[in-house]
């Protein structure tokens, strides 16, 4: 499948700009949850690759931090969708919600979490959310994790 390339550690990376000449449109089928239309936008294709994922990292290329937040995942049980994005890609990722402890800080764009469609955050939310005992039942939510 052009613009997809499996990476190390499950991960799948993903080429969000359009080929140069579109291809022509494939005949209907079911698609893969990772497909997309070539004419689709970044944002577009992000956004509806959230939807489809009940839980999806969003990271850059050999992110550690991405990798922490696989390892916590995956001691819960829940093994997330992770789609790698270059550099220029990231800017169309959804910004993550303001912090409450300093809403001027700058929010680092990837990598990020997303549970239900809803942005979580980063690692560091990540490991709020489950210190605080509301990450399994948001899991559960979802469908991401069965108990």
């Amino acid at each position: 499948m052009q613009g997809l390339r499996r990476c190390s550690n499950d991960a799948v990376h993903l080429d969000l700009t359009p080929p140069s000449p579109p291809p022509p449109p494939p005949p209907p089928t079911s698609s893969t949850s990772l497909s997309f239309d070539a004419v689709e936008s970044a944002e577009t294709r992000i956004q509806r690759l959230i939807s489809e994922h009940p839980v999806i990292i969003f990271s850059r290329s050999s992110c550690c931090m991405c990798h922490v937040m696989k390892k916590l995942l995956a001691t819960i049980g829940v093994h997330p969708t992770v789609i790698e994005l270059d550099d220029h890609e990231i800017s169309a990722l959804p910004l993550p919600p303001p912090s409450q402890d300093n809403d001027d800080a700058p929010r680092n764009l990837a990598p990020a979490l997303f549970i239900g469609g809803t942005c979580v955050g980063g690692l560091e939310s990540l490991v709020a959310l489950h210190l605080s005992g509301h990450l399994v039942p948001k899991l559960v939510e979802v469908g991401a994790l069965w108990v």
